[in-house]
């Protein structure tokens, strides 16, 4: 059967560094983005200049016909999907817990943890064995903020991690039967934009101190495990919360 990857948010970062990856080892990659379509164009022109196969497609996942969406269009120009790495989010600029409201937490729980059930659910019609499919693999995309806890301004997003690993703990106990593995990744100080967005431009320096090995990490690096994850490698992995943060 042939391989077919849905890349949420893989425009840039992880996103862009995974797809570029899978490409590579076969996977015909739907790349995924909201707003950044240049971006994404660049990741497939590099998977398609190497011999592989890719398309852009645009959707926001946060919203349900956004998935639906970026899925039928997936189906349509790659074929039924077999692995989804759900990747999409944002972070916020740094701000104390007084002074969040109603629309910045709205946002913040539709891009971090919706678009993942929204996207999970559309990969469970096409690759559940309930469902006809063959089976297939989920990787959701967490962060180490789940478990050290957000402090100093990244609470929303932390939290919204958390419920990362929740979703994904029940999911696999729901999907394993129905021939499904699902998994995340808990990614640290990995040198990405992303950070731009808290508003803090130094924040991987200021906090690298804190890693034991001394260093950042590269989206390449967490790439690897994501890819990992979804090959026959890893065939009894399923439920795992995976920290990939040089030991902080």
């Amino acid at each position: 059967m042939a391989k077919v990857l849905v890349v949420t948010g893989g425009s840039r970062g992880i996103g862009a560094a995974t797809a570029r990856l899978a490409g590579g080892q076969g996977y015909a990659v739907a790349v995924n983005y909201k707003s950044s379509a240049e971006h994404a164009q660049s990741v497939v022109a590099d998977i398609v200049s190497k011999g592989g196969k890719a398309v852009a497609i645009k959707a926001d996942v946060s919203l349900a016909e956004g998935a639906r969406t970026l899925f039928a269009e997936t189906d349509a120009q790659l074929g039924p999907v077999t692995a989804l790495f759900n990747n999409a989010g944002i972070v916020h600029p740094h701000r104390a817990i007084h002074e969040y409201d109603d629309d910045q937490l709205a946002e913040m729980w539709r891009v971090n943890v919706s678009s993942q059930f929204l996207c999970a659910g559309e990969a469970v019609k096409r690759m559940s064995t309930a469902h006809g499919g063959q089976g297939g693999v989920i990787v959701n995309m967490s962060s180490a903020a789940a478990r050290i806890g957000g402090a100093g301004g990244m609470l929303s997003y932390a939290a919204s991690k958390g419920a990362t690993d929740t979703f994904t703990q029940g999911l696999a106990i729901d999907l394993g039967p129905q021939g499904i593995r699902v998994n995340a990744i808990r990614p640290g100080l990995i040198e990405t934009e992303i950070h731009d967005s808290t508003g803090d431009l130094n924040r991987l320096e200021r906090l690298v101190g804190q890693v034991p090995m001394g260093r950042t990490g590269t989206a390449e690096e967490i790439a690897d495990v994501v890819l990992y994850l979804m090959s026959d490698q890893a065939s009894y992995v399923n439920g795992a919360l995976v920290d990939i943060g040089g030991g902080r």
